[in-house]
C-alpha cells in the first residue's frame, strides 16, 4: 500500500494515528464501527468530571495506535509475526468493543438480556467477516483465543493490555485525574514473547507496578465514583421500570423506535437482531428519558427529571452492608412523601456492592522475564508492591436513596 492511501487521524492523546490498510480503513467507515461514535466511553462519569466526553470510537482507535506500537516492538525483538497476523490483529483490537450497547457497562445485560457484549462483538464481527468476503478470519480466531499465537490474544484481552493502557491512559487524560497516567510508552518498548506468552522484561517492574496502582486508583476516584454509580444505576431503574409498565399493561413508548423494540422484546441471544442493534445508541436512550419527564407514572418521571436535570439520587459508599431496617424506613419515608407504594419506592430507594480487583491473578498472571531467563509473576518479585493480599477483590455497599429537591 503506498503512503498516499494512508490515513492520518489526529489524536489529542498520542498525537496522529497512521491508518495504514485499506481493509482497516473500510471497516472503521463502517455504520457498525461509526456508531462508536455515540456511546460515551465513559458513561456517567461526566457528571463528575465535565471533559469525560470522550466516545467509545476514540478509544478504539487509541487501543488500536498502541497494538501498532506493541507489534512493531515485538517485530523488532524478534519476534515472528506475519503480515496477515499484524493486520488480523489489527483489527482484532478495533473492534474489541463493537458490541457495547448505549451507556456502555450500564446498560449491559438490562436491553439485551443474558448476552454480554464480547459475545455481540463476535457476532457482528462474523456479519462483518460475511460482508468482506472471509477476511476476518484470522482476526475472529484471535478475538476467540483461538489462534494458534496466544500472545496476539493477549495483547487485546489479559492484565496487560492496549485496551487497558488506553482507557487508563485516555480516561486520566479527558478527567484530570493524574492518579491515573501510566508509563504505557516504557511498558510497550518492554513487552516480549517467551516461551510463546506475553511478557514484560524486568526493567519495566516499577512501570507494571504503577500500572496497576494507577488502575486500582481511577476505579475508586472515577469509574466507582459514588455519584456515577448513583447515575448509572438511575438509568438501570429508569429502563427496568418501562419494561414493568409495559410488562403491566401501560402503554410506555420510547421517542427511539430502536429502543422501543428493546424494551418490548425478550431477547436471549443477539443473533436476529443486530441489523436493529447497530443502529442502538446513547441519543436513543436519552432523548426517550427526556420525554418519559412527562410521563404519568410518577417514578418514571422523577427518575427521568432527576437524571436529565442532575438531581440524582443520594448515594453513600461504605465497608459493610446497610442496615435493612433503615432502608426499610427510607422506603416508607418515600412512599408516604410521594403518595405511592412501597414497591414503588423501591425504585427509589435502594442498595447493592461493587467491588474491584486491583491483581488478579486466577484471571490472568503478569510474568517479570528476567536477564538470566528465569520468570516470576509481578506479585513473587522481590519487594513487591503488587502482593497476593491484593489479589483479594474490595468490595463496598452503596446505598442510593430519593431526597426532595433542595434537601441536604
Amino acid at each position: 500500500m503506498t503512503a498516499s492511501r494512508n490515513k492520518i487521524i489526529n489524536d489529542p492523546v498520542y498525537g496522529f494515528i497512521t491508518i495504514d490498510h485499506p481493509l482497516l480503513l473500510k471497516i472503521i467507515s463502517h455504520p457498525y464501527y461509526q456508531r462508536l461514535r455515540r456511546i460515551y466511553q465513559m458513561a456517567f462519569a461526566h457528571l463528575v468530571y465535565p471533559g469525560a466526553v470522550h466516545s467509545r470510537l476514540h478509544h478504539s482507535l487509541g487501543a488500536y495506535h498502541l497494538m501498532c506500537e506493541a507489534i512493531a516492538v515485538l517485530k523488532n525483538k524478534g519476534v515472528r509475526i506475519t503480515a496477515e497476523e499484524e493486520l488480523a490483529t489489527k483489527i482484532a483490537i478495533l473492534l474489541h468493543d463493537i458490541g457495547h450497547g448505549p451507556y456502555s457497562h450500564a446498560l449491559e445485560h438490562v436491553l439485551v438480556e443474558n448476552v454480554r457484549h464480547e459475545q455481540i462483538s463476535i457476532s457482528i464481527m462474523q456479519l462483518l467477516n460475511e460482508e468482506f468476503g472471509g477476511k476476518l478470519d484470522m482476526a475472529l480466531e484471535i478475538f476467540r483465543n483461538i489462534y494458534s499465537k496466544k500472545f496476539l490474544y493477549q495483547l487485546i484481552s489479559g492484565q496487560l493490555d492496549v485496551d487497558r493502557m488506553d482507557y487508563l491512559n485516555r480516561d486520566s487524560f479527558f478527567t484530570g485525574v493524574s492518579e491515573g497516567v501510566i508509563g504505557y510508552d516504557r511498558i510497550i518498548k518492554m513487552l516480549t514473547v517467551h516461551e510463546g506468552k506475553l511478557m514484560v522484561e524486568e526493567k519495566a517492574i516499577y512501570s507494571i507496578e504503577k500500572f496497576l496502582v494507577a488502575r486500582r486508583l481511577m476505579y475508586w476516584q472515577v469509574y466507582l465514583h459514588k455519584t456515577v454509580v448513583s447515575a448509572e444505576k438511575m438509568l438501570i431503574k429508569i429502563i427496568e421500570r418501562a419494561k414493568f409498565l409495559l410488562a403491566s399493561g401501560k402503554e410506555v413508548r420510547a421517542s427511539s423506535p430502536i429502543l422501543d423494540f428493546y424494551l418490548r422484546y425478550k431477547t436471549n441471544s443477539s443473533e436476529p437482531y443486530l441489523e436493529k442493534f447497530y443502529l442502538l445508541d446513547d441519543y436513543d436512550v436519552m432523548s426517550s428519558v427526556k420525554n418519559w419527564i412527562f410521563d404519568d407514572d410518577p417514578v418514571l418521571s422523577i427518575l427521568c427529571e432527576s437524571l436529565i436535570n442532575r438531581r440524582l439520587l443520594k448515594s453513600h459508599l461504605q465497608a459493610n452492608p446497610y442496615d435493612e431496617m433503615r432502608v426499610k424506613e427510607l422506603k416508607q419515608e418515600v412512599a408516604e412523601r410521594l403518595n405511592i407504594s412501597e414497591e414503588d419506592a423501591a425504585y427509589l430507594v435502594f442498595t447493592g456492592e461493587t467491588s474491584n480487583t486491583t491483581y488478579d491473578p486466577s484471571d490472568e498472571r503478569i510474568h517479570i522475564l528476567f536477564k538470566d531467563g528465569h520468570v516470576k509473576d509481578i506479585s513473587e518479585v522481590d519487594n513487591a508492591l503488587i502482593h497476593q493480599a491484593l489479589a483479594r477483590p474490595v468490595k463496598k455497599f452503596y446505598i442510593c436513596h430519593y431526597n426532595e429537591p433542595g434537601e441536604g
